[in-house]
Protein backbone atom coordinates (compact mmCIF):
# COMPACT_ATOMS: atom_id res chain seq x y z
CA UNK A 1 0.00 0.00 0.00
CA UNK A 2 1.60 3.76 -0.98
CA UNK A 3 1.48 6.47 1.42
CA UNK A 4 2.59 10.07 1.36
CA UNK A 5 5.52 10.96 3.43
CA UNK A 6 4.75 14.23 3.08
CA UNK A 7 5.95 14.87 -0.70
CA UNK A 8 7.50 11.44 -1.50
CA UNK A 9 5.29 8.66 -1.86
CA UNK A 10 6.01 5.07 -0.61
CA UNK A 11 4.94 1.77 -0.64
CA UNK A 12 4.44 0.36 3.39
CA UNK A 13 5.19 -2.90 3.02
CA UNK A 14 7.13 -6.05 4.98
CA UNK A 15 10.46 -7.80 4.12
CA UNK A 16 8.57 -10.69 2.66
CA UNK A 17 5.84 -8.18 0.82
CA UNK A 18 8.60 -6.47 -0.24
CA UNK A 19 10.71 -9.29 -2.12
CA UNK A 20 7.06 -10.31 -3.40
CA UNK A 21 6.60 -7.64 -5.48
CA UNK A 22 9.92 -7.41 -7.05
CA UNK A 23 9.91 -11.42 -7.59
CA UNK A 24 6.64 -10.14 -9.69
CA UNK A 25 8.23 -7.35 -10.85
CA UNK A 26 11.29 -9.52 -12.39
CA UNK A 27 8.39 -12.07 -14.04
CA UNK A 28 6.55 -9.70 -15.35
CA UNK A 29 5.82 -8.47 -18.99
CA UNK A 30 6.92 -4.26 -18.76
CA UNK A 31 10.37 -2.62 -17.14
CA UNK A 32 9.36 -1.69 -13.42
CA UNK A 33 11.79 0.65 -11.54
CA UNK A 34 12.61 0.18 -7.82
CA UNK A 35 13.88 2.91 -5.89
CA UNK A 36 14.67 3.79 -2.35
CA UNK A 37 14.98 6.21 -0.42
CA UNK A 38 16.24 6.82 3.28
CA UNK A 39 17.14 10.39 5.27
CA UNK A 40 19.51 11.38 2.58
CA UNK A 41 17.46 11.16 -0.91
CA UNK A 42 14.66 13.10 1.04
CA UNK A 43 16.97 15.85 1.59
CA UNK A 44 18.09 15.97 -1.70
CA UNK A 45 14.38 15.58 -3.13
CA UNK A 46 13.46 18.83 -1.16
CA UNK A 47 15.75 20.71 -3.32
CA UNK A 48 15.87 18.71 -6.91
CA UNK A 49 12.66 18.44 -8.44
CA UNK A 50 13.27 16.11 -10.98
CA UNK A 51 14.58 13.86 -8.49
CA UNK A 52 11.66 13.75 -6.60
CA UNK A 53 9.15 13.31 -9.48
CA UNK A 54 11.23 10.52 -10.78
CA UNK A 55 11.04 8.96 -7.30
CA UNK A 56 7.17 9.23 -7.37
CA UNK A 57 7.21 7.67 -10.33
CA UNK A 58 8.94 4.62 -9.32
CA UNK A 59 7.06 1.57 -9.65
CA UNK A 60 8.49 0.20 -6.46
CA UNK A 61 9.48 3.17 -3.53
CA UNK A 62 10.68 1.60 -0.25
CA UNK A 63 12.03 3.34 3.01
CA UNK A 64 15.37 2.84 3.83
CA UNK A 65 16.66 3.86 7.46
CA UNK A 66 16.45 4.92 10.82
CA UNK A 67 15.70 8.35 9.74
CA UNK A 68 12.65 7.60 8.17
CA UNK A 69 11.52 5.90 10.52
CA UNK A 70 11.60 8.46 13.18
CA UNK A 71 10.38 11.01 10.72
CA UNK A 72 7.21 8.73 10.14
CA UNK A 73 5.98 10.23 13.23
CA UNK A 74 5.33 13.41 11.55
CA UNK A 75 4.53 11.97 8.74
CA UNK A 76 1.50 10.24 10.01
CA UNK A 77 2.58 6.46 8.82
CA UNK A 78 3.78 3.55 10.33
CA UNK A 79 6.39 1.06 8.72
CA UNK A 80 6.53 -2.21 9.00
CA UNK A 81 10.40 -2.98 7.84
CA UNK A 82 13.36 -1.17 7.53
CA UNK A 83 13.73 -2.13 3.74
CA UNK A 84 17.16 -0.79 3.01
CA UNK A 85 18.64 -1.66 -0.26
CA UNK A 86 21.71 -2.81 1.21
CA UNK A 87 19.81 -6.31 2.67
CA UNK A 88 16.90 -6.51 0.58
CA UNK A 89 19.05 -6.40 -2.80
CA UNK A 90 21.37 -9.86 -2.30
CA UNK A 91 17.43 -11.24 -1.14
CA UNK A 92 16.37 -9.90 -4.58
CA UNK A 93 19.59 -11.44 -6.61
CA UNK A 94 18.32 -14.82 -4.92
CA UNK A 95 15.31 -14.77 -6.13
CA UNK A 96 16.29 -13.61 -9.83
CA UNK A 97 18.86 -16.57 -9.64
CA UNK A 98 16.18 -19.03 -8.38
CA UNK A 99 14.44 -17.80 -12.08
CA UNK A 100 17.40 -18.13 -14.07
CA UNK A 101 17.01 -14.41 -14.96
CA UNK A 102 19.73 -12.43 -16.66
CA UNK A 103 21.70 -9.78 -14.40
CA UNK A 104 23.53 -6.53 -15.60
CA UNK A 105 25.45 -4.96 -12.54
CA UNK A 106 26.11 -1.31 -13.56
CA UNK A 107 28.29 1.08 -10.59
CA UNK A 108 31.35 1.67 -8.35
CA UNK A 109 34.56 2.62 -10.18
CA UNK A 110 36.67 0.96 -12.80
CA UNK A 111 37.54 -2.36 -11.36
CA UNK A 112 34.76 -2.70 -8.69
CA UNK A 113 32.14 -4.19 -10.64
CA UNK A 114 34.22 -7.15 -12.14
CA UNK A 115 34.85 -7.89 -8.42
CA UNK A 116 31.30 -7.62 -7.36
CA UNK A 117 30.82 -10.31 -10.40
CA UNK A 118 33.61 -12.54 -9.18
CA UNK A 119 31.77 -12.67 -5.39
CA UNK A 120 28.43 -13.25 -6.69
CA UNK A 121 29.60 -15.74 -9.06
CA UNK A 122 31.26 -17.92 -6.34
CA UNK A 123 28.24 -16.84 -4.30
CA UNK A 124 25.62 -18.39 -6.52
CA UNK A 125 26.53 -21.32 -8.63
CA UNK A 126 24.30 -20.20 -11.27
CA UNK A 127 23.84 -17.14 -11.46
CA UNK A 128 23.37 -15.47 -14.52
CA UNK A 129 25.56 -12.33 -14.51
CA UNK A 130 25.65 -11.12 -18.61
CA UNK A 131 27.64 -7.70 -18.38
CA UNK A 132 28.85 -5.59 -16.33
CA UNK A 133 30.08 -1.40 -16.49
CA UNK A 134 31.59 1.03 -14.16
CA UNK A 135 29.67 4.01 -13.29
CA UNK A 136 31.51 6.55 -14.81
CA UNK A 137 30.97 6.22 -18.53
CA UNK A 138 30.48 9.15 -20.76
CA UNK A 139 27.36 9.79 -22.70
CA UNK A 140 28.66 8.48 -25.76
CA UNK A 141 29.50 4.93 -23.90
CA UNK A 142 25.66 5.47 -22.40
CA UNK A 143 24.44 4.46 -25.88
CA UNK A 144 26.57 1.65 -25.88
CA UNK A 145 25.89 0.02 -22.68
CA UNK A 146 21.69 0.26 -23.75
CA UNK A 147 22.58 -1.80 -26.80
CA UNK A 148 24.64 -4.55 -24.90
CA UNK A 149 21.78 -4.44 -22.12
CA UNK A 150 19.21 -5.19 -25.50
CA UNK A 151 21.44 -7.67 -27.32
CA UNK A 152 22.13 -10.02 -23.82
CA UNK A 153 18.52 -9.92 -22.73
CA UNK A 154 18.90 -8.84 -19.62
CA UNK A 155 16.60 -9.06 -17.18
CA UNK A 156 17.64 -7.16 -14.02
CA UNK A 157 19.63 -4.29 -14.12
CA UNK A 158 20.86 -2.94 -10.90
CA UNK A 159 22.30 0.40 -10.83
CA UNK A 160 24.79 1.57 -8.33
CA UNK A 161 25.72 5.17 -8.90
CA UNK A 162 24.93 7.14 -6.51
CA UNK A 163 21.73 9.43 -5.50
CA UNK A 164 20.45 11.28 -7.76
CA UNK A 165 22.03 10.14 -10.70
CA UNK A 166 21.42 6.38 -10.43
CA UNK A 167 17.45 7.33 -10.20
CA UNK A 168 17.08 10.33 -12.88
CA UNK A 169 19.47 7.88 -15.48
CA UNK A 170 17.18 4.82 -15.00
CA UNK A 171 13.77 7.45 -15.00
CA UNK A 172 15.66 8.71 -18.73
CA UNK A 173 16.52 5.25 -20.31
CA UNK A 174 13.83 2.85 -19.08
CA UNK A 175 11.99 3.24 -22.18
CA UNK A 176 14.84 2.33 -24.35
CA UNK A 177 15.30 -1.54 -22.67
CA UNK A 178 13.79 -4.09 -24.69
CA UNK A 179 13.88 -7.06 -22.07
CA UNK A 180 14.72 -5.56 -19.03
CA UNK A 181 11.86 -6.27 -16.27
CA UNK A 182 13.13 -4.62 -12.92
CA UNK A 183 15.94 -1.64 -12.41
CA UNK A 184 17.09 -0.94 -9.35
CA UNK A 185 18.86 1.91 -8.28
CA UNK A 186 21.06 0.56 -5.61
CA UNK A 187 23.58 3.36 -4.10
CA UNK A 188 26.27 1.72 -2.91
CA UNK A 189 25.65 -1.66 -2.88
CA UNK A 190 27.85 -3.08 -6.15
CA UNK A 191 31.15 -1.77 -3.56
CA UNK A 192 29.22 -3.69 -0.72
CA UNK A 193 28.75 -6.86 -2.61
CA UNK A 194 32.38 -6.27 -4.04
CA UNK A 195 33.77 -5.83 -0.41
CA UNK A 196 35.32 -2.39 -1.49
CA UNK A 197 33.07 -1.26 1.32
CA UNK A 198 32.68 -3.23 4.56
CA UNK A 199 28.95 -3.63 6.56
CA UNK A 200 28.56 -2.75 9.73
CA UNK A 201 28.67 -5.48 12.22
CA UNK A 202 25.27 -6.73 12.68
CA UNK A 203 24.71 -5.58 16.34
CA UNK A 204 24.78 -2.36 14.48
CA UNK A 205 22.28 -3.06 11.94
CA UNK A 206 19.73 -4.47 14.03
CA UNK A 207 20.14 -0.91 16.09
CA UNK A 208 19.58 0.91 12.85
CA UNK A 209 23.13 2.50 13.57
CA UNK A 210 24.94 1.27 10.27
CA UNK A 211 25.12 4.91 9.74
CA UNK A 212 27.45 5.56 12.27
CA UNK A 213 29.81 2.88 11.01
CA UNK A 214 29.92 4.53 7.75
CA UNK A 215 30.53 8.08 9.09
CA UNK A 216 33.52 6.48 11.15
CA UNK A 217 34.48 4.29 7.40
CA UNK A 218 34.99 7.73 5.59
CA UNK A 219 34.22 10.54 7.74
CA UNK A 220 35.46 13.42 5.03
CA UNK A 221 33.24 12.27 2.58
CA UNK A 222 29.60 11.27 4.75
CA UNK A 223 30.55 13.91 7.30
CA UNK A 224 28.10 16.63 5.74
CA UNK A 225 25.84 13.98 4.52
CA UNK A 226 25.33 12.57 8.07
CA UNK A 227 25.82 15.21 10.72
CA UNK A 228 24.71 17.91 8.69
CA UNK A 229 22.01 15.97 6.41
CA UNK A 230 20.11 14.61 9.54
CA UNK A 231 19.75 17.85 11.31
CA UNK A 232 18.10 19.03 7.61
CA UNK A 233 16.20 16.55 7.72
CA UNK A 234 14.63 16.93 10.89
CA UNK A 235 14.32 20.84 9.78
CA UNK A 236 12.43 19.65 6.61
CA UNK A 237 10.49 17.13 8.47
CA UNK A 238 9.15 19.59 11.31
CA UNK A 239 8.22 22.49 9.12
CA UNK A 240 6.23 20.25 6.71
CA UNK A 241 4.28 18.81 9.46
CA UNK A 242 3.88 21.95 10.96
CA UNK A 243 2.66 23.80 7.60
CA UNK A 244 0.65 21.00 6.92
CA UNK A 245 -1.03 21.12 10.24
CA UNK A 246 -1.52 24.41 9.43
Amino acid sequence: MRQSYFNVFLDILDKNGAIEKCENAVLGKSCKTLFFVNAHCFNVAQNNDEYREALNSADLIFNDGVGLSLGSVFANVKFKDNLNGTDLIPQLIESVVKHSKNIYLIGGKVGIAEKAKTVLENRHKNINIVGIYHGFFSSTEENMIIEEINSRKVDVLIVGMGVPKQELWITAIKDKLETAKLCVAGGAIIDFIAGNVTRAPKWMRVMQIEWLYRLFLEPKRLWRRYLIGNIKFLYYVIFKCIRTVG
